[in-house]
C-alpha cells in the first residue's frame, strides 16, 4: 500500500497519512458492509485516491487538476497483480524501500521505521545512536527523497543484487530488535522474530544461489531454535551457560548447519555466514564448557576483518576470554570504552561487569552492572542484572 501511494505522492509522509486514513476508512466501512473479496485492493484503491485529493487541496492552478483525477470508475490494480518479480506483498516493499540513491544506513533506518514498524528508539539502538539523532536521520533521507524526487517502484529482476544487502541487513535488525527487546516486560518480541524469519525464508526461496541469504536464514534459525531456553518459567533471563540444551530445536539447527555447510563451501563467506557460522558452532557443542572456543575466537577474527563492527570486536572479547583469559578480553573492553562507538551499549558494561567478576574485583563489577542498569529499559535484562549487583555487593 505505501509503496503503491508513493508512487502518486512522491512524498512518504503525504503517503503515510494516506494509508493510515484508509485503514481508518476501513474500520468504518467494513463494520458495516463486510470485508471485501480484495481488501488489499481496496484499501490501495482508498489510500491513493485519499493521496490524490490532499494533493488537489495543495494545487492552486485549475490547469493541473486534469492531471491529478482520476475517473471514478477506474479501478486500481491489484497490488499482487502489477508486479511478479517479488510474489511477497512485504517483502516486495522492502526491496522497493531500499532505494540506492540513498546512503544505506538511511534505506535501511526508513524501511524499518515504515515498512517494519520499528519505533525510532528502537532503530537507534540498532544503530548505536540516540533517539533523537536517529529521527533526525529519518527526517533527513525523508526530504532527500522528496526533493530529489527519488521514484519508489518495485524493482525488476536485474535490480535486485545491488539492494540484497540492504535487504539482508533490514531483515537482521528487525530479528535482533526482537531477539533482545530493548524495552517492555518480554525478553523476547515473537511479533518481530516470526516476521523476520518468514522474510527471511520467502527471501531464500527468491534468490536460493545467494550465499549470503542462506547465511542469514542459517543465523536467524539458530537463534530461533534456542529462544524457548533463553528464560526460566517465570520469564527470568538465562545466560547461555545457564540454558537447557535439550530444549532447543534440533530440526532448526541442522536445517541451519546445512545451509551453512552449503554456502562455505560455494565461495568466500559473507558477514552473514560467518555470523551464522559461529552461532552454529555454539548450538552444536554438548555444553557450554565443550564449545570450541578457539574457532569461535578465528570466525570472529575473520569477521572483523571483513565487518569493522565496534559490536563484533565486543563479542570477540567474550570468545577471548575463553581462550585467552578474562584480563586480555578487559583489555579489549576498556579499548572499545575509549573507542566511544559504543557508548550507550547496555551490552558493553555488562560483559565488561562478567570480566572483572571472573577476575575477583567484585566491587568494580558491581559498578558496571550499575551502568549496564541504567541503559536497558527491558524488565527482563533489568532484573537479571539488578540480581547479578546484589550477588556481588559486599
Amino acid at each position: 500500500m505505501l509503496a503503491a501511494t508513493v508512487r502518486v505522492t512522491r512524498d512518504l509522509d503525504t503517503a503515510e497519512e494516506a494509508v493510515q486514513d484508509a485503514y481508518v476508512q476501513a474500520l468504518r466501512t467494513w463494520a458495516c458492509d463486510g470485508v471485501p473479496e480484495r481488501p488489499g485492493a481496496w484499501l490501495t484503491t482508498v489510500a491513493r485516491r485519499n493521496a490524490l485529493n490532499v494533493m488537489r487541496r495543495r494545487r492552486t492552478l485549475e490547469t493541473k487538476l486534469p492531471l491529478l483525477l482520476e475517473p471514478e470508475d477506474t479501478e486500481m490494480p491489484d497490488p499482487d497483480t502489477d508486479t511478479d518479480t517479488i510474489p511477497d506483498d512485504r517483502l516486495r516493499l522492502i526491496f522497493t524501500c531500499c532505494h540506492p540513491a540513498l546512503a544505506q544506513e538511511a534505506q535501511v533506518a526508513l524501511t524499518l521505521r515504515l515498512v517494519c514498524g520499528v519505533a525510532t528508539p528502537d532503530i537507534g539502538q540498532a544503530f548505536l545512536v540516540a533517539e533523537a539523532t536517529m529521527a533526525a536521520r529519518l527526517t533527513r533521507a525523508k526530504k532527500k527523497i522528496a526533493a530529489a524526487r527519488i521514484p519508489y517502484a518495485v524493482p525488476s529482476a536485474g535490480d535486485l543484487p545491488e539492494r540484497v544487502d540492504a535487504v539482508l541487513t533490514v531483515i537482521h535488525l528487525l530479528y535482533a530488535t526482537g531477539h533482545a527487546a530493548h524495552s517492555g516486560d518480554d525478553l523476547v518480541r515473537d511479533d518481530l522474530t516470526g516476521r523476520a524469519l518468514d522474510l527471511a525464508r520467502m527471501l531464500a526461496l527468491l534468490l536460493p544461489a545467494d550465499r549470503e541469504v542462506a547465511g542469514l536464514l542459517a543465523l536467524l534459525l539458530v537463534h530461533h531454535a534456542r529462544r524457548a531456553a533463553r528464560t526460566d518459567a517465570q520469564g527470568r533471563l538465562l545466560r547461555l551457560e545457564e540454558q537447557d540444551r535439550s530444549t532447543w530445536d534440533r530440526v532448526l539447527i541442522a536445517e541451519a548447519d546445512g545451509l551453512v555447510l552449503a554456502a562455505l563451501r560455494a565461495g568466500a563467506p559473507g558477514r552473514f555466514t560467518l555470523q551464522a557460522a559461529i552461532a552454529g558452532l555454539h548450538a552444536q557443542a554438548p555444553s557450554y564448557a565443550e564449545t570450541d572456543w578457539p574457532q569461535i575466537l578465528t570466525l570472529y577474527g575473520e569477521l572483523l576483518r571483513i565487518w569493522p563492527s565496534p559490536v563484533v570486536a565486543l563479542n570477540r572479547a567474550v570468545a577471548m576470554a575463553m581462550v585467552d583469559g578474562p584480563q586480555d578480553a578487559l583489555d579489549e573492553v576498556e579499548a572499545l570504552e575509549r573507542d566511544g562507538r559504543l557508548a550507550g551499549y547496555r551490552y558493553l558494561p555488562a560483559t565488561k561487569a562478567d570480566l572483572l567478576h571472573r577476575l575477583g574485583r567484585d566491587a568494580e563489577a558491581v559498578d558496571a552492572y550499575r551502568a549496564a542498569l541504567a541503559l536497558s529499559d527491558n524488565a527482563a535484562e533489568q532484573e537479571f542484572l539488578a540480581g547479578r549487583m546484589r550477588a556481588f555487593e559486599p
